[in-house]
């Protein structure tokens, strides 16, 4: 007699961090490690920049569009930034988690906010942290892409971002770049595993325990 089946249900990983605490490179070293994670891909009405695809890096549509998938609630969250409007489609992470697939985010707290709404046992959330304001005001001038005013005004962002930390599952000093990708990837697998995310797992259980 087979055991019953454990499927394991999907979860969504959010990272945020302020601008130069090193979210973008922890995120694109965990989607180059681990294939069951995939990056959350949302719809914006900014116009497609130089290489971007259509459905790879955005879903790119109108204002209209994008008013009436508000208008429908066919957004997990959604905001505007300046001057356009990002959102992430309900419909393919739902899918993807019925399937147990992950799916990793980059949005900010006023965004993770939002997705602890709709879907809270889905969500798991890290905050990054830079060691020092210093190493953070450090960072954001090595990019050499940044005027000195732009710098500043991620640097005001930054104290706002930073206060909301106690709201996420897991906070993160990033001191080290690959410690730090291995504190999430630790993370990502002790979720995977939690009771609740396995389903089928009562009845598995219950065989066991009956002694079949």
């Amino acid at each position: 007699m087979n055991s019953p089946t454990i499927r394991r249900r999907g979860l969504m990983l959010v990272l945020s961090s302020p601008s130069g605490a090193g979210k973008t490179s922890v995120a694109r070293a965990l989607l180059q490690r681990d294939p069951a994670l995939t990056l959350s891909v949302s719809a914006t009405t900014r116009k497609p920049r130089p290489g971007e695809v259509d459905g790879k890096d955005y879903h790119f549509v109108s204002a209209e569009t994008f008013k009436g998938m508000v208008e429908k609630d066919e957004f997990l969250e959604h905001a505007h930034v300046f001057g356009h409007s990002y959102g992430t489609p309900a419909q393919p992470v739902m899918e993807a988690l019925e399937q147990g697939r992950d799916i990793l985010f980059d949005v900010d707290w006023q965004g993770t906010q939002q997705l602890r709404g709709r879907a809270p046992k889905d969500l798991v959330s890290v905050f990054l942290l830079p060691p020092s304001i210093e190493e953070l005001e450090k960072r954001l001038r090595a990019r050499a892409q940044d005027s000195d005013e732009v710098v500043r005004g991620r640097m005001a962002k930054a104290t706002d971002e930073m206060s909301h930390w106690a709201e996420y599952d897991y906070v993160i000093v990033n001191r080290d770049l690959e410690e730090t990708i291995a504190g999430v990837q630790s993370i990502l697998l002790a979720e995977r595993h939690r009771n609740q995310r396995q389903e089928g797992l009562f009845a598995f259980v219950s065989e066991l325990c009956a002694g079949r």
